[in-house]
């Protein structure tokens, strides 16, 4: 569906989408000032109307959506009875339909999910990505996309990370938390909208980024992501997908039994920790790749980025018992990669872990 953005100079393009237009670091600098928007190939547009969907959606997903309101924004994520994640998706409501905004290895299982758990509900699930595309952007950026709006609210998802949610619990304790600044923004628009983008950048009136630039914003906003961050273990509490996506007091729904007992009588069995690189062997790991404390493999990469300012960073999930000071490597095909960790979630998250707020250092500060 990024056929059109081909014409734009410098363009380079995959199965994914827009990767860059020439230089990834310029891109991100841009779309973190808001000068630039990003066609985001990557993510696939659901529709759910009918009368019943933000009563049917709430009762099958982590999120609380009976009282959401036309234009808010918010995310949710379906459990398996383990409380494991199986879907995640961004959403938005405009009095009509219900948006879902999905990671598009994940969207075609999500729908088929949906479509199976209709029951006779007044709900119509279905796949708008042939009608319609994800622009990114911060909401500046975003004004001059026209936002589908066939309900007359525009169709504009704003992030709500790293803000936590009502019902919500954040686990990083970092002050200021790395995405405090972060503005983050996805418009569903038409595909004669995207087209019109795509011209306009190939005349120079709009500036692109790619995905490249903004995975590098997510990762350095510590964000997590279903295609990268979700394996077949992951729970919500290791990667603190609690603050945007879980509403720890709504009803029941599949898996709430695991969320409830998981955050208030234990600990999460493994933990999110950000990764700043050694750059000096210009080894950058790759998403899987294992990470050692010593000589003992204590976690996985998941996402690696070449940030503008902060240089090689990654995410990576590790066990809960690795000591939070613990030097760590990253093993890579080329050879072994030094990392420096951040903790974003304490070996301690839970209900009533008292875990001070502390200053954030630099990931490049902690590096040296």
């Amino acid at each position: 569906m990024t056929a059109g953005f081909a014409l734009v100079p410098g363009a380079v393009i995959d199965g994914r989408g827009l990767l860059h237009v020439g230089n990834p670091f310029t891109e991100q600098r841009a779309l973190a000032v808001g000068s630039a928007v990003a066609p985001l190939g990557d993510r696939r547009v659901l529709a759910v109307s009918g009368e019943d969907r933000l009563s049917w959606l709430d009762s099958l997903t982590s999120q609380a959506l009976t009282a959401l309101a036309p234009g808010e924004s918010t995310e949710l994520l379906v459990l398996d009875p383990h409380g494991r994640i199986e879907h995640a998706a961004s959403v938005l409501d405009d009095g009509e339909t219900t948006w879902l905004i999905a990671d598009a290895g994940d969207a075609d299982a999500l729908l088929a999910w949906l479509l199976r758990m209709r029951f006779r509900l007044r709900v119509a699930p279905r796949d708008a990505s042939d009608e319609f595309a994800v622009i990114g952007g911060t909401a500046q950026a975003l004004d001059a996309v026209e936002a589908t709006a066939p309900a007359g609210v525009p169709v504009v998802w704003r992030d709500p990370w790293p803000g936590v949610s009502a019902g919500g619990h954040g686990y990083a304790f970092a002050d200021p938390h790395p995405g405090a600044d972060r503005d983050w923004s996805e418009a569903i628009v038409t595909r004669a909208e995207e087209q019109r983008i795509a011209d306009a950048a190939a005349r120079g009136d709009i500036a692109l980024a790619g995905l490249i630039a903004t995975d590098a914003l997510r990762v350095a906003a510590w964000r997590p992501r279903w295609s990268n961050e979700v394996d077949d273990r992951a729970i919500p509490h290791e990667l603190d997908w609690l603050r945007t996506a879980v509403h720890l007091s709504k009803g029941c729904y599949r898996g709430q039994e695991t969320v409830a007992k998981v955050h208030n009588l234990g600990h999460p069995p493994r933990r999110l920790v950000a990764l700043a690189l050694d750059g000096s062997e210009s080894l950058l790991p790759a998403a899987g790749e294992q990470v050692r404390a010593g000589e003992d493999v204590v976690g996985t990469i998941t996402s690696v980025a070449q940030h503008f300012e902060e240089g090689p960073i990654a995410l990576a999930i590790v066990r809960r018992s690795t000591p939070v000071d613990a030097p760590l490597v990253v093993d890579t095909e080329e050879g072994p990669v030094a990392a420096a960790q951040e903790v974003i979630v304490p070996p301690e998250a839970g209900a009533t872990a008292g875990v001070p707020r502390l200053p954030r250092l630099s990931r490049r500060a902690q590096a040296k």
